[in-house]
């Protein structure tokens, strides 16, 4: 198996970030899978490194990539070392990342020889809020063939619901999250929600679904504590025609944790991937 860890990109603000390519070489052009991932979420985080190496080994090129403004740096990749940029994030800056990882596909890369990777087949897969950001993306996008979303939220403003909350984010110009693995306290600005304002009916999660005619699927778990089923439940309701598969007593992770030091995938992992896989074959 060929693995390209660390290749870096130019993203959003300029602000690099770092990609990694999974695939077996055999000189024939392979589907493409593009992996985003979800909030406070990194492309290293726990078992995506083995969800990766078993798409490949199912005759894919998989992709996986930090978001420019996730926290992470390009010489801390697994930490949040930069939570600055961290605060600084909003979802135009997350699609223009996806759109700088397209570009670099279609611009052409030496290490990822053109032989190998079918740019007439590129799967977009989002965790969690990369979900919901890739539904976005995908109705905009019509070089992306399929879309998959794993434990997506059903929509970008989940988090500040009452206009007491952001009336109280825009007086303080920052709220606080806390990392539950690292303990630290993590800032989001102001500015996320009005980049969010200012383009509501983009960011629109239902009008994107209504706008995307491609096929697609959504798997949950139906333990997930951080997003609930019924997100999936209201995706699918939304786009009649997508296939939706709840993976029973998974969680929002599907059995993974960070750090993942198993060599094999969690039972609902397995699932998950196995699920993906065959979808994807069958279109």
């Amino acid at each position: 198996m060929q693995i390209l860890r660390n290749l870096q990109l130019t993203g959003a603000a300029a602000r690099p970030f770092l990609l990694d390519v999974y695939y077996v070489p055999s000189s024939q052009p392979k589907p493409i899978v593009l992996f985003a991932h979800g909030f406070k979420g990194f492309k290293d985080w726990g078992h995506w490194d083995l969800i990766a190496r078993r798409f490949a080994e199912a005759g894919f090129v998989f992709i996986k990539f930090n978001f420019s403004h996730n926290g992470t740096t390009l010489a801390a990749p697994t930490d949040f070392a930069d939570l600055e940029a961290f605060g600084q994030n909003n979802y135009s800056k997350e699609l223009n990342d996806l759109q700088a990882v397209l570009t670099w596909l279609h611009h052409g890369d030496e290490r990822l020889p053109a032989k190998e990777a079918d740019l007439g087949r590129i799967h977009l897969i989002g965790h969690s809020r990369g979900g919901a950001i890739s539904i976005i993306y995908a109705s905009q996008d019509e070089r992306i063939s399929s879309l998959l979303t794993w434990a997506s939220v059903a929509s970008l403003d989940y988090a500040w619901k009452t206009p007491h909350m952001i009336a109280q984010w825009e007086a303080d110009g920052q709220y606080e999250v806390v990392n539950g693995r690292t303990g630290q306290q993590m800032p989001i600005y102001f500015q996320m929600y009005r980049d969010y304002k200012a383009k509501r009916e983009i960011l629109n999660v239902e009008q994107a679904l209504q706008r995307l005619n491609i096929p697609m699927l959504i798997v949950h778990g139906t333990e997930d504590p951080a997003v609930p089923a019924t997100a999936a439940e209201t995706l699918q309701r939304q786009k009649p025609d997508a296939k939706l598969h709840l993976i029973a007593d998974a969680d929002h992770v599907f059995g993974g944790r960070h750090p993942f030091e198993q060599e094999t995938l969690p039972t609902h992992s397995q699932e998950l991937a196995d699920q993906s896989i065959q979808f994807l074959k069958s279109l």
